[in-house]
């Protein structure tokens, strides 16, 4: 499943891509929003796969609002000028989708984005079996499948061990988010960050890693239960 949000200052424009998003079984379309300021709030805390992104939007451009977002998320350009193709595609967007678009169209540019999602997931799978991180003066590696799950604590993390103490290094949450698996760790709450694949059950906002019980956030919880649900 690809999570997504939209970002357009037309209504309709949202409508249109929403009614699009319900007709595709691997798209879920999280949020839609009006305003940049708003999207990229949201985005700080909910981290998603694919933007529908309008480019002449007021204040911030679609273009200069793709930069300020995680380098691992993916893009889709909509707007009503074939002027601004070109720059949109130097940033490596899925696809490019000029206005009015109907669903063949539409259709077409996200199954551009889950061929890509899907080569990024499989690299990943087969080249990043582990990361390297800063402790000290020295960089530790650590083994991917052996993170039980990371613990955020002011300005440092604690990552937990399967079989190992924890280290308790000097890096923001979202900072360990980027150099995890996407498609193998979530973040469920504002301090905490879970391999999907350990967690056992979740009930009454709880998700439980062995022994471990870990709270899910308010502003998580649709996105976990969604998860949760799809491999049910």
């Amino acid at each position: 499943m690809i999570t997504a949000i939209a970002i357009d200052d037309e209504p309709l424009a949202l409508d249109i891509i929403s009614t699009f998003c319900k007709k595709i079984d691997f798209i879920q379309l999280n949020k839609t929003f009006t305003e940049t300021g708003e999207a990229l709030a949201y985005l700080e805390e909910n981290p998603v796969d694919l933007l529908f992104l309008d480019i002449n939007m007021p204040f911030l451009s679609g273009i200069d609002f793709y930069k300020k977002v995680s380098k691992n998320t993916m893009v889709i350009f909509t707007t009503a000028y074939s002027k601004y193709a070109v720059e949109g595609f130097n940033l490596n967007a899925a696809d490019y989708l000029l206005k009015p678009f109907d669903f063949s169209r539409f259709q077409q540019a996200v199954e551009k984005a889950r061929e890509y999602n899907n080569y990024v997931n499989a690299k990943e799978k087969t080249e990043q079996q582990f990361l390297f991180v800063r402790l000290d003066y020295s960089l530790v590696k650590i083994v991917i499948a052996d993170i039980l799950y990371v613990e955020g604590l002011d300005n440092y993390i604690k990552i937990h061990f399967v079989n190992e103490k924890p280290l308790l290094i000097r890096m923001s949450m979202k900072a360990i988010m980027e150099k995890l698996p996407e498609s193998e760790f979530i973040r469920v709450h504002r301090s905490f960050i879970i391999p999907i694949a350990k967690a056992t059950s979740i009930r009454n906002k709880i998700i439980y890693i062995k022994d471990k019980e870990i709270p899910v956030g308010t502003n998580y919880l649709e996105t976990v239960m969604s998860l949760f649900k799809d491999k049910s």
